[in-house]
């Protein structure tokens, strides 16, 4: 039968446990002697060299081979989206509410487009961008000749969108009924917008509900256009400068609808819904109720 062990008081622990840390009768320290400490110490230094060194080549050997103005593999896309502001996208369209009457309302819109447009400043755009463009033709570049070992950019100037470009008028039509929408097609390097025409990419509107309701739609640039002359575009490095190009459109509401109660406009929504192919850019199709 097995005998109970002696039950060890706190003491009689620590003692052990200070045995255990160093131990006189065989000069061990935590159960190794001092020597063995010392190859251990070694071992582990010189592993641990070798494994950051070979992190180290191996950063560096990927990092060299990296192109930093283009990555080497790109999820190439047939045509980059669009995006439309004000942001207001909802469940499955884009839908702009906003009452004439509420002015906390349509300030809302106003301030996210003047945020938006900030960077188009006609000065700050003239001062980073300051290059003359030829206007229908692509602007390639093959060598790096704008300062700081870039490429240049071509100017796109708020003013350039008109009566929607806030500067006219900063209510940007939200206080009436002609508000604008700020159309921006993203970014894809080295992307051209060819076709079997010579037509450059455009913007174009169809009302798809409520036809009676928009009585003119207009296009700032003229005709919706996006020019050339910002295609291709060459990467944030190459082009720290580069703005998209835009197209503001305009929609002039029907007369009748100026006598909506306050109620009813809050219920009215512009739902789009963007679609774009290869060769030419169209915009959000709009319906207003």
């Amino acid at each position: 039968m097995a005998t109970l062990k002696e039950k060890r008081t706190c003491g009689q622990r620590c003692e052990d446990f200070g045995r255990f840390v160093w131990n006189s009768d065989n000069g061990t320290f935590m159960g190794r002697t001092p020597e063995k400490w010392v190859y251990i110490s070694l071992y582990y230094v010189a592993f641990y060299v070798v494994m950051t060194g070979l992190f180290s080549l191996a950063i560096y050997v990927l990092m060299y081979t990296l192109d930093p103005y283009a990555p080497d593999y790109q999820d190439r896309l047939k045509s980059p989206g669009v995006m439309v502001w004000p942001d207001t996208y909802g469940e499955e369209d884009i839908e702009i509410n906003y009452n004439t009457s509420d002015k906390a309302c349509w300030t809302k819109m106003s301030k996210i487009l003047h945020k938006f447009l900030g960077p188009y400043n006609d000065t700050k755009q003239l001062e980073c961008n300051n290059y003359n463009c030829t206007k229908g033709k692509y602007f390639i570049q093959k060598t790096f000749s704008a300062p700081h070992h870039t490429k240049w950019a071509c100017p796109f100037t708020q003013s350039m969108l008109g009566p929607c470009s806030g500067l006219e008028d900063p209510t940007f039509g939200y206080n009436c009924t002609m508000p604008c929408v700020v159309i921006k097609m993203n970014r894809i390097i080295d992307f051209l917008p060819t076709n079997h025409t010579e037509l450059p990419p455009y913007v174009n509107c169809t009302i798809l509900e409520g036809q009676s309701n928009v009585a003119k739609i207009e296009y700032f640039p003229d005709r919706g256009v996006m020019d050339l002359s910002y295609f291709p575009y060459y990467g944030k490095l190459a082009q720290p400068t580069y703005v998209n190009p835009l197209v503001a459109v305009r929609f002039s509401l029907a007369e009748r609808n100026t006598r909506r109660s306050s109620a009813e406009w809050s219920e009215t929504r512009s739902a789009t819904k963007a679609t774009t192919n290869p060769t030419r850019e169209k915009s959000p199709s709009t319906s207003k109720q």
